[in-house]
């Protein structure tokens, strides 16, 4: 077993490897407001933006909610957030652009860095760049804009499309809905608006990539997606963060309508720096004989509490969320899924795979709910996690609620260590250790590397090696 010496020995080689690939800083001119959140900064987000009335009455009302709810009272500790000693509004001073040679050359050099432009050309029909506070870049195909697609960025979603953003924005997830959630309708700035028209399937993924590069900065970017009948999109996004003594907040609220017979998959690859609070809200409505499914990889970030969660709302409504969670040293991931079943007919599945090494934490947090409505509804729950030092920990915290006399609900749940049978195996047919224990954790979590694009598949992959390096204890 690591003594604390050699864990403290593994933080640094760990934030060593993640600063040369990820946590590099742009020297970036910003204009900000002061740090903390009140009512003159709220107002002052809203007036830089140009925003109309009602959505200054909903930031005001999410503020107000904010300083009005306590932190969580279960999960892990936040008490050493401290609120006023972050920036809620950071902008990078760039000029949103579609022409990717025209940003600044520092906020291109961090993009191109990070693969952004070359993955773009090569895998996606549309993509998205949100540099701290702002969208700085945008871009989607002429033939999705031909056939009604909409996909441009929140702010922007506000003044084009207010029919659209006053049915839906608040609506899936209210401020009232828990403490962040509140935070984020208050600051929001950034994020993606995404309108599928019926019946149009969007072949190639929709990408958005978001960048903390400011010290002591929040990012609450809002994405609204609403999938109209027969229709189908996969939306993928990515996340990094600058390397800083002091810790940053990353409180996003993603809102999914998906309406009768279509399907959304939203992709989520987390890889925050350790110095990241990333607590986020997710939520989608699924209507009759629609399908949902949440895909999130959360490697990244000191403390991580995030539970995609779907509400069956309609006959034949399908919702599936497929989590994958790496704990390292110093870090605690609270993850899982939530689903609602509330029609008849209605199908979920939950798999959740979590890795835990050295002194990191890794939990299941799910909800399974059956309303005496949800006649004929299944939901099969399994969670598997996996072990690679002796100091590191799991739990699982599974609640079901079944009110219907006619459902089916299976939960499983496994726990294992890396067997050292299994490396010697592997090291005998020339692999090193590291190698080979990449190799292993590789194979627990395939069925998220299948369902990735190619792209994502091979940087996760490395992720999850650069993660498990130096383990077994």
């Amino acid at each position: 077993m690591p003594d604390i010496n050699d864990n403290n020995q593994l933080v640094v080689q760990e934030e060593s490897e993640y600063r040369d690939r990820y946590g590099f800083r742009a020297d970036t001119a910003y204009s900000d407001l002061k740090k903390g959140i009140s009512e003159d900064v709220v107002r002052e987000i809203s007036r830089i933006k140009d925003e109309p009335e009602w959505m200054l009455k909903k930031r005001l009302l999410g503020l107000k909610i904010f300083l009005e709810k306590p932190n969580p009272s279960w999960g892990p500790d936040l008490s050493k957030i401290d609120y006023d000693d972050i920036y809620y509004y950071v902008n990078p001073n760039a000029k949103r652009s579609v022409n990717w040679e025209d940003l600044p050359s520092e906020i291109k050099e961090t993009f191109d860095k990070l693969g952004i432009p070359e993955a773009e050309r090569r895998f996606f029909a549309g993509a998205e760049a949100q540099f701290d506070s702002e969208v700085v870049y945008h871009n989607l195909r002429e033939e999705l804009h031909k056939q009604g697609v909409i996909f441009t960025n929140t702010d922007n979603a506000v003044k084009e499309y207010p029919e659209l953003m006053r049915k839906y924005f608040g609506t899936i997830i209210p401020p009232s809905d828990n403490k962040f959630a509140a935070l984020n309708t208050a600051a929001w700035s950034g994020g993606s608006f995404i309108y599928i028209p019926k019946g149009v399937k969007v072949a190639i993924p929709l990408q958005a990539y978001f960048r903390i590069n400011a010290e002591k900065s929040g990012q609450f970017e809002r994405t609204l997606i609403i999938a109209d009948e027969g229709s189908d999109v996969t939306y993928l996004e990515g996340c990094t963060a600058t390397i800083y003594s002091t810790s940053s907040l990353h409180s996003a609220v993603v809102e999914i309508v998906v309406h009768k017979g279509a399907h959304v998959r939203y992709v989520t690859i987390q890889n925050w720096s350790r110095k990241v609070y990333n607590l986020v809200t997710q939520r989608a409505y699924v209507y009759e004989n629609g399908h949902m499914e949440w895909i999130d990889a959360n490697i990244g970030s000191g403390i991580n509490m995030k539970y995609p969660s779907a509400f069956l709302k309609g006959d034949g409504a399908k919702g599936e969320i497929l989590s994958i969670a790496v704990a390292g040293n110093n870090q605690i991931q609270d993850s899982g899924g939530k689903v609602y079943h509330l029609a008849p007919n209605t199908t979920s599945k939950i798999i959740s795979k979590s890795v835990s090494k050295g002194s990191g934490v890794a939990s299941y947090r799910g909800l399974i709910h059956i309303d005496k409505r949800a006649t004929n509804s299944k939901s099969v729950v399994k969670c598997d996690a996996l072990l690679l030092d002796e100091g590191a920990r799991t739990n699982t915290y599974p609640y079901n609620e079944i009110y219907a006399s006619d459902a089916m609900l299976s939960h499983e749940a496994t726990v294992g260590k890396v067997g050292q049978d299994e490396l010697f195996y592997l090291m005998s047919r020339g692999m090193s250790e590291e190698d080979a224990i990449a190799t292993i954790v590789t194979g627990f979590i395939r069925p998220l590397i299948e369902v990735l694009p190619m792209e994502y598949s091979l940087e996760l992959k490395r992720l999850i090696k650069l993660d498990t390096t130096n383990s077994v204890g």
